[in-house]
């Protein structure tokens, strides 16, 4: 009875391994000459995205898998390369607590764990125009935004048409009802890197919403909704 027991529980801590070996969250980041990258996972989705000192270069992600030895992306955007949407991409990693190491020698560090009451993937469900909050119905053309460690990444896509619209991202805190970004790469105009923006911000029955003035000063009332 007792060597069975402890059989199970060798296979129980065996299994719990294999998970948390198995499991990508977080920020890893690299460089490339004066290049900057940055890799996000959350919720089963990633992104990754390159850009230097205010300039924004390329991103692509989507839906992931990691089984301890190769990270499998579905693409469903990539503005560097719109024929590879749709198909998946395989990559050769090794990951661990301080950062990944790729096939090809590129070694990732694993930036500082943040958690925040944010994080996660998240889905623009609402909008407010004039006094009416207007519901979004979900549909291919979406606007998600990552999450996770103190990093944000906003992206505006079209995964059946690879269809890419733009993307934003930074870091972020949210503390006291107030949502605070600071911009490191913005696809639409470099001039806005830098920049520091603060809404309110509040978590509803599971929905976040979003209020205050965007980059360009005009008001937004918007209404996020976590996304699988």
């Amino acid at each position: 009875m007792k060597k069975a027991l402890s059989t199970i529980v060798l296979l129980g801590a065996m299994l719990l391994v294999f998970a948390q070996q198995n499991k990508l969250s977080g920020v890893y980041s690299t460089t490339k000459g004066d290049e900057k990258i940055v890799w996000l996972f959350v919720d089963g989705y990633c992104s990754q995205t390159h850009y230097k000192q205010q300039q924004y270069i390329s991103t692509f992600g989507g839906p992931f898998t990691f089984n301890g030895k190769s990270l499998n992306v579905k693409v469903e955007y990539n503005d560097a390369d719109a024929e590879s949407v749709g198909q998946t991409l395989t990559i050769p990693i090794h990951a661990d607590a301080t950062g990944m190491k790729g096939k090809d020698g590129t070694s990732w560090i694993k930036e500082p764990s943040k958690k925040q009451d944010l994080d996660g993937l998240w889905r623009i469900t609402g909008r407010k125009q004039g006094d009416k909050m207007t519901e979004i119905q979900r549909g291919d053309r979406k606007t998600i935004k990552l999450l996770v460690d103190g990093y944000f990444q906003w992206i505006a896509i079209n995964p059946a048409e690879k269809g890419f619209y733009g993307t934003g991202g930074g870091q972020y805190t949210f503390n006291g009802g107030q949502y605070t970004e600071h911009i490191l790469f913005f696809s639409r105009d470099n001039a806005r890197v830098s920049a520091q923006l603060s809404f309110e911000g509040a978590l509803k029955d599971g929905a976040w919403h979003h209020s205050g003035l965007s980059s360009k000063g005009d008001p937004i009332h918007e209404i996020w909704s976590r996304d699988k």
